[in-house]
């Protein structure tokens, strides 16, 4: 019986490409999977038919010999060599890996986990900063408890003289394949974790481990505009590569504290302004605070509690530049408080001189809500 178009098994074009084939493949494998149709000999034909379009499709070269020559020029039989064949392909566990690794955790047909020089891993340290230093930039200090390379034996874990030997156990690979069921699973060699070697005679200093705890002081010049949420990267500050391998990356994490005075969004500040009764009635003139000092604020007559004022460019400058922000101010009138009785009578009267609803713009209509609210009760 004649074999059907790859191209129409994995159900694409031809012209697709590499990312899509593997979705294509990794739907098809995820619903015929022997797993979830136990017994069942059709899924299980699908299955394969699926696997084998996958495996030469998803090879350059045999793809091309496909597209040129079709069945035939991937048959096991001629002389391309074709699935199963020993044309330098990958094998059915080397797909497994591939396509289902991110699921369940597997590398890539043996390829990951090898022993030989390992990239460190990358550190986070949180910088608290002050409103005023994150705004202007500020360079600081810090202490980062790090691992780094052992000096006594460069990294390797050996004793100086000696050097790591080849895994009797995974040959150097790092990993080991055992059979489960329809596949063959690969597992982190247990003899030397992965490493795939080990060490007969270990380091004094670091016990074998290649590293040693330390800690380091750096100083991290911190530009300015940052916020809470910003990033630094110190590239090759992180911890020690195993096995001599790079450094990890620091990055320091910015935290603003919250300012007594000052509240920032974005590129603007706000700040709350208390009046008295009477510069927001007769209005005034106050000095408010901005980053860059004192500065006067004109209140116009008849002020309300509320109101916004702004003031341009007395913001914050953005890190990642731009003009800067405004610093909004917003006036709360504040209620007089321990008045004595010459104080309470004096208010009275003036309460009693305020005759109709012009003093007071807001209270018609407010009354007019209430009355309304109530009568759709």
């Amino acid at each position: 019986m004649s074999k059907r178009d790859y191209y129409e098994v994995l159900g694409v074009s031809r012209d697709v490409d590499a990312k899509e084939l593997k979705k294509a493949y990794r739907k098809l494998a995820m619903k015929y999977h022997p797993d979830r149709n136990p017994d069942d000999k059709e899924a299980e034909a699908k299955f394969k038919e699926a696997t084998e379009a996958y495996e030469i499709l998803g090879d350059e070269q045999k793809r091309g010999a496909y597209d040129r020559y079709g069945h035939a020029g991937v048959d096991p039989n001629a002389a391309g060599g074709g699935f199963g064949g020993g044309g330098g392909g990958a094998n059915f566990s080397d797909i497994f890996g591939d396509v289902f690794g991110d699921i369940f955790g597997g590398g890539g047909g043996g390829r990951g986990g090898r022993g030989g020089p390992q990239r460190g891993s990358d550190l986070r340290y949180t910088m608290d900063l002050t409103l005023e230093e994150a705004v202007r930039g500020v360079e600081k200090k810090i202490r980062v408890p790090t691992l780094t390379s052992c000096t006594t034996c460069d990294g390797s874990g050996a004793k100086p003289g000696t050097s790591p030997k080849t895994c009797g156990t995974c040959q150097g690979q790092g990993q080991i394949r055992m059979q489960q069921g329809f596949f063959s699973v690969q597992q982190t060699c247990p003899s030397c974790r992965g490493q795939g070697t080990t060490i007969d005679d270990p380091c004094t200093s670091c016990h074998g481990r290649g590293v040693k705890e330390e800690t380091k002081t750096l100083s991290v010049k911190i530009p300015a505009g940052v916020d809470t949420g910003d990033r630094i990267r110190l590239s090759g500050e992180g911890e020690a590569g195993a096995m001599g391998g790079p450094a990890g990356d620091l990055y320091v994490q910015v935290s603003v504290r919250e300012h007594e005075l000052f509240h920032r969004d974005g590129r603007n500040l706000y700040c709350d302004v208390p009046i008295s009764i009477v510069d927001a009635a007769l209005g005034g003139e106050l000095e408010v605070p901005t980053l860059d000092g004192r500065v006067k604020l004109k209140i116009p007559a008849e002020t309300q509690s509320g109101k916004l004022f702004r003031l341009r460019g007395k913001g914050v400058t953005p890190v990642r530049g731009g003009a800067a922000g405004d610093l909004l101010c917003r006036v709360q009138v504040e209620t007089p408080v321990n008045l004595t009785s010459e104080q309470k009578d004096l208010l009275m009267k003036f309460q009693e001189s305020l005759t109709g609803e012009k003093h007071s713009p807001q209270k018609k209509s407010w009354f007019e809500g209430v009355k309304r609210f109530f009568e759709d009760i």
